[in-house]
């Protein structure tokens, strides 16, 4: 295909492949180091010895490709701080944490929870020792006590606790979110237990933070709802933080949470309104490269407002090129400015491969420019009014087309009127930007009218009613969709096949693409065969007892939980969808389960187990029963003790106590989390 006949796209592709091959196979620092040196001294002798050939050999091409994926090896693991011997884990294995005093700054502050206030922070100390590395801190929520800024620096004995992992199967794993960004411990604090040594601001974030809080500080003089600020926060500040779950939900069943994320949508924007504010310019000496200098510096003074997030980093470092490359009148093949973006990103964020929002804006642009054009020849409207709608309403589709798989794979929703709040909202985005841009310079300078910030509240909120309505329509949203990874590859070789076969009419694309066809129905059979499995499984959950019996595709649920808190119960429905399930039915909680060749006593509060027929190869002890447990283990020969989230946890220590002493297996649902029979 066309698409890979760009070399920038093939090296790409190749250091992505690096990054991904460092993330699953633990390589040493040192040994993907000398690998990278070897190979690029091998890549320049062969250029110096072939630069003179005619025709380049087939081994340069396979030595720049192999240079490239160890070069993404190489990458992946420099920006790993735990590889560096100042990382503080390296540290803290060997001190008393609970007595080391730890200093850290403020980094970036994270949407809170019901309990704790949430930052990223930056480990400068181990007692008296530099260090390096970022780490979670939750701060317990005190009405008296201010939000902490960036760059605020405190010092604590608080020590660190290993991030948790889920307790059930399927639901997201908060720790895996977490170390993708670096982050590998979490400190737990009152605010009473921190103490702060400096509130300056000496860091370019914390300058943008601060910036940041001054018009927010400026905006709520004026008649601004709070989801007016907020959302005016995340169009034009890059911060999402403060946007109610309800709008948020919205937004994604109506298909238009990009609209939320500062992306290339924006900065597109955004760069055409510099490049005609500053036209003038070009009429002094050098004035064209004054130009491109002062557009460059003000998209990426964009982005550090932004939080330099995967999206808004992605979209200026893109319209960066773009920007280049207006100044020196070269075209810009949009291949080639995706390949140079995510070149550049990679090298300095190899993490950025693995964010969501970063697949969807690369697959979503790599869609439009694919697919785009082809929908668009569909119909030739005659008036313009209508050509500028059709463009949008086909840019919408071919992005749809493009994100729609791995949407499917991370989010299990697809909205179907999505085409409605983009062709509502997407025309006028850029008034709204401009509007917005005005509104936070005139509240800045203290001139800002309140008729007009009147206005730009109804703008908001109108946006928000529509998007509101699109969400509503439930009967065209579909839910709780099932997809396998497989089938996510299987679909994008579908849509690329298609394509090729509609731009190049060929027996061998035809091939291509009815082959592609097969491993999509190849890649439902064996999802099919994966998920043919038994699993007797038994939840955490906090309060009740909830139990799990799969046999195929169907699964049996006892529990005694009330029915509609069991309807919206998120442990469950995830379940269903990660694991296939067409078919579930509810049961009521009884005493004893024949699993297999295994069987399960459960017990309990009232504690009665007096059984002589046959002995128990687990016991699950609910509801916290007064029982003696060394009787019980005397009497029943259990191979393991299973304490669920229904009971006290006074009682669960006691237990796991005993079974200690007894030398007994005991498994505690609130810590080792659920247990899966097989």
């Amino acid at each position: 295909m066309k698409l890979l006949n760009f070399n920038i796209l093939k090296l790409t592709v190749c250091l992505s492949i690096g990054i991904v091959i460092a993330h699953f196979f633990k390589i040493p620092l040192k040994s993907s180091l000398g690998l990278t040196f070897i190979l690029f001294s091998v890549l320049t002798i062969i250029f110096f010895v072939s630069r003179n050939q005619l025709i380049k050999t087939i081994w340069f091409g396979c030595i720049v490709f192999l240079t490239t994926i160890c070069l993404g090896v190489l990458v992946y693991n420099f920006h790993n701080q735990q590889n560096f011997k100042h990382h503080y884990s390296n540290y803290i294995s060997t001190s008393n944490n609970s007595e080391a005093l730890i200093t850290f700054r403020i980094s970036k502050k994270l949407k809170p929870t019901g309990f704790h206030n949430k930052y990223i922070v930056d480990i400068l100390k181990v007692d008296d020792k530099a260090v390096i590395g970022n780490s979670l801190l939750n701060v317990e929520i005190d009405s008296t006590q201010p939000i902490y800024k960036v760059d605020d620096i405190f010092i604590t004995s608080s020590p660190f606790n290993e991030l948790t992992q889920p307790l059930n199967p399927n639901q997201f794993n908060y720790k895996s979110y977490l170390e993708k960004q670096y982050v590998y411990h979490q400190i737990f604090a009152t605010n009473s237990s921190l103490l702060k040594l400096s509130s300056k601001r000496h860091t370019i974030f914390g300058y943008a933070d601060q910036l940041r809080e001054t018009i927010n500080v400026k905006l709520k003089q004026h008649s601004f709802k709070p989801d007016e600020l907020a959302i005016i926060n995340a169009l034009l500040l890059g911060q999402r933080q403060d946007i109610s779950e309800d709008i948020y939900n919205s937004y994604i069943r109506a298909g238009a949470i990009h609209i939320l994320a500062v992306s290339g949508l924006h900065v597109g924007i955004v760069l055409l309104l510099l490049n005609f504010s500053f036209k003038p310019i070009e009429y002094v000496r050098n004035g064209k490269v004054i130009k491109v200098v002062i557009i460059l510096l003000i998209l990426w003074g964009f982005a550090i407002v932004a939080g330099l997030s995967a999206s808004v980093t992605r979209a200026v470092t893109m319209f960066s090129i773009v920007a280049i490359a207006m100044h020196w009148k070269r075209p810009t093949n949009a291949y080639n400015s995706l390949g140079i973006s995510m070149f550049l990103l990679l090298l300095f964020k190899p993490m950025f491969l693995f964010d969501v929002g970063f697949q969807l804006s690369y697959l979503a642009v790599l869609s439009i420019v694919l697919i785009q054009p082809i929908l668009y020849k569909l119909w030739k409207p005659r008036f313009k009014v209508y050509d500028f709608f059709w463009k949008i309403f086909t840019v919408t589709i071919a992005a749809q087309v493009g994100v729609v798989p791995i949407s499917l794979y991370y989010f299990h929703q697809f909205p179907s009127l999505f085409f409605i709040s983009n062709l509502a909202i997407i025309p006028f985005l850029g008034i709204i930007l401009a509007y917005g841009i005005i509104v936070i310079f005139l509240a800045l300078m203290n001139l800002l009218p309140e008729f007009v910030a009147t206005i730009y509240g109804q703008i908001i909120s109108a946006m928000n009613t529509i998007v509101n309505w699109v969400s509503i329509q439930e009967q065209f949203l579909f839910q709780n969709i099932s997809i396998s990874v497989f089938q996510v590859f299987a679909s994008y070789l579908i849509i690329i096949t298609v394509v090729n076969f509609y731009k190049h009419k060929s027996f061998s694309n035809l091939r291509l693409m009815l082959i592609s066809f097969l491993l999509f129905q190849g890649a439902f059979i064996y999802n099919s065969y994966l998920n043919s499995t038994y699993e007797f499984i038994i939840f955490h959950k906090s309060r009740f007892t909830l139990m799990g019996e799969k046999v195929n595709r169907n699964l049996m649920v006892y529990h005694n939980i009330d029915s509609l808190a069991m309807a919206q119960d998120h442990m469950i429905k995830n379940f269903k969808i990660e694991n296939f399930i067409t078919k579930t039915t509810e049961n009521n909680i009884i005493s004893f389960y024949q699993i297999q060749n295994k069987k399960l006593l459960v017990i309990d509060s009232l504690g009665v187990y007096n059984i002589k027929t046959f002995r128990p190869n687990y016991v699950l002890l609910r509801n916290s029963p007064k029982i003696n447990l060394n009787r019980l283990v005397d009497s029943l020969h259990p191979e393991l003790i299973i304490a669920d989230g229904s009971n006290y946890k006074s009682y669960v220590a006691r237990w796991e106590t005993l079974c200690k002493k007894q030398k007994l297996p005991f498994h505690n649902t609130s810590e080792k989390g659920a247990y899966i029979i097989k």
